[in-house]
Parts: structure tokens; sequence; C-alpha cells
């Protein structure tokens, strides 16, 4: 992994992560999530009653709505909102709210590079913020693959738009426990051990892949440690002032 990057870091280096909670005063729960220059603002409102056409009745809906920073919403920002709201439908408990729909609005402030997995991130807080039942926490990390076979972790937009491919890769944390013996997830669940969410983007090939996957695995303990350090503060504060959650969330493990 021997390249040179510009803005100095070493090629499995990551940006700055930021994470800011309760930035907005009419949701019900709200993050502002930094990765560097690239800055995402996601709102959570609901659970509300009744859910999306052709929806199961029996388990909750998750809305999303993606907003660029200009312009009209296009094609990949299309894509982006399916791959968000399919991985926050995976984190979620869905059966303990049945028929309600809960949106997830995501405004972005500033691109510059790893967007989707900044607008993870930072959907992730803002739902903890909002009190939604989790099976576990998310961290979401960008990978490149660079034309001379490198590998760079977080890249930015600058780098993104010079790589052969690049992936997203979607990671839990350790079992959440959210409800009064309610089970968490088993040690032998394949997404504690594998990943929530894969979107690749260029030509890339198996081997290739499967490096990436080692070499994001092998780093992603840091934003693992930064969101389990950021929500347990978060939690503890919840718990204090009994503030919308009341008992929803007991104990947490990272």
């Amino acid at each position: 992994m021997d390249v040179d990057r510009a803005d100095g870091r070493k090629p499995d280096q990551m940006r700055p992560l930021s994470c800011s909670r309760n930035v907005l005063d009419r949701a019900h729960g709200s993050a502002r999530w930094s990765q560097g220059d690239t800055i995402v603002l996601a709102a959570v409102y609901g659970p509300k009653a009744g859910t999306r056409k052709g929806e199961n009745p029996e388990k909750a809906s998750i809305d999303v709505v993606w907003k660029p920073k200009t312009g009209q919403i296009g094609k990949p920002e299309k894509e982006n909102e399916m791959i968000l709201r399919r991985t926050l439908q995976s984190i979620c408990l869905l059966t303990i709210h049945p028929n309600t729909t809960t949106s997830v609005i995501v405004q972005v402030v500033a691109d510059d590079g790893a967007l989707l997995p900044c607008a993870i991130n930072a959907s992730c807080a803002a739902l903890v913020d909002a009190g939604i039942p989790l099976k576990h926490l998310a961290v979401a990390i960008c990978c490149g693959l660079t034309e001379s076979g490198s590998l760079i972790l977080d890249p930015t937009l600058v780098e993104e738009q010079k790589l052969q491919a690049f992936a997203y890769l979607v990671f839990p944390n350790a079992p959440l426990s959210v409800l009064p013996k309610t089970p968490s997830v088993g040690e032998d669940d394949p997404v504690e051990h594998g990943v929530i969410t894969s979107a690749t983007h260029g030509a890339i090939s198996v081997r290739d892949y499967s490096t990436v996957w080692e070499v994001v695995v092998l780093h992603a303990q840091r934003s693992l440690n930064f969101s389990g350090r950021t929500f347990s503060l978060e939690f503890r504060k919840l718990l204090r002032s009994d503030r919308r959650v009341k008992t929803r969330y007991l104990e947490l493990y990272f």
C-alpha cells in the first residue's frame, strides 16, 4: 500500500471523524457526521402510524429521502437512497413498532469523497438519537483500488475520480440489547462476522475485492471504537434523563 496522497495521509489512514447529535430541534433524532471535508446531516422522524404501500404491516417500515447539496436528485442519489434504506432496515428491529414508518432525511452538506459511508454513519447516529430500537450499531468505510493496484482507505473526491474501483463496506459492532430479555445476535450470526452492506463501483476482480475486504476489516476497528465511544455517551445521557427511550436501551456491549 505504498502510494502518495495529496493530503499527506498514509494509504491506510482515515480522515478525522466527527459526530454531533441532537442538532435539529424539530426532528425526533438528528446527527451531523463528518469525515474530513465530507459532511452529512441526518434527521429522523417517527415512528409514525402506517407503512409504505406494499410493505408488511406486521413490521416497521424505513423510508429514506436523499437531498443533494445542490440541484435535483438523479440516478446516483436514487441508488444511494436504496442502499441506505436497505442498510438501515437490516440494523433496525422492525418488529418492535409494527405498522409504522420511520423517515430518515439525509442532507448532503459537503462532498469530498466517501459520501455514502458518511451518510450511513450519520443516519445510524440519528437513529440512536431518536431512540429507534436497533439490533446493533453499524459503521461504514470506503476503500479504493488505484490503477497501480494499491489500496487506499477513505478516499477524497479527487482520489475517487482517479481510482480504478472502490467499495463501500458496512460492518456491525458487537450485539446491542435494546429491550429487556431481548435476545441479541447470536455468535454464529453471519452478519457479526461479515458485512451488512457491500457496494462496489468500477472494475474489480474477486481477488482484489477480497484484499479490499481484508484491509477494511483490519482498519475498521478505529471507526467502531469511535462510534462506540460516541454512542455510549449518548446512551448514558438518555438513561439519566429518561428522554424518549426510557428503558428501551438497557445494555450496551462494545
